[in-house]
């Protein structure tokens, strides 16, 4: 009786093939996630950059928002008592009146209109006392552009401001935040 070798003895340990395309997945799948922590690392500071973005636009905003918006510029004789801008001597138009600056102590904006075309590029974001730049944020840059927005609202077209704030920074997308003046109060200074 002839007998075949029997096969009763279990397989022990692996094959090359079977160690070779294990070390295979494993170094796929190692890669994946070594790719995914390397963009979240990369990207980590972007919610800090986007927030600091919006406090600075929101900063600009609220200081135009709370100068008046008055017929005359607030250094005319007659600011208090003009019935329209034809009534001023110097009128306040869009751009700041000659001689206003928004860090001159002696003549600093005065009047909402005075910020349209503002531009802080060159040296970062600045102190609005003495317009010296702010330490940390000197790649941010703003821009701010005001028009007269009343016709959209249903009232005189030069009764209603818009202020658009646009703050940017290096590698970060622009945000434009909008705010409204209204003319309630034109002889108030």
């Amino acid at each position: 009786m002839c007998t075949e070798p029997r096969a009763s003895h279990a397989q022990r340990g692996m094959t090359l093939v079977e160690l070779v395309v294990f070390i295979v997945i494993v170094s796929v799948g190692l890669a994946g996630i070594l790719g995914v922590l390397n963009l979240t690392t990369r990207t980590s500071a972007d919610p800090m950059l986007l927030k600091q973005q919006v406090a600075i636009a929101e900063s600009l905003l609220e200081e135009i928002e709370s100068k008046p918006f008055t017929w005359c510029d607030p250094d005319d004789a007659n600011v208090t008592t003009a019935g329209s801008a034809t009534d001023c001597s110097l009128p306040q138009g869009l751009g700041s009146t000659t001689g206003d600056a928004r860090y001159d102590q002696l003549s600093p904006f005065d009047n909402v209109a005075d910020y349209d075309g503002l531009e802080m590029k060159e040296d970062g974001i600045l102190n609005p006392s003495d317009g010296t730049p702010i330490a940390g944020l000197g790649s941010y840059r703003a821009k701010v552009s005001i028009s007269t927005a009343g016709a959209a609202l249903g009232l005189p077209a030069d009764a209603a401001l818009q202020i658009d704030v646009t703050v940017g920074a290096a590698g970060m997308p622009d945000i434009t935040l909008t705010g409204y003046r209204l003319r309630y109060a034109p002889n108030v200074p």
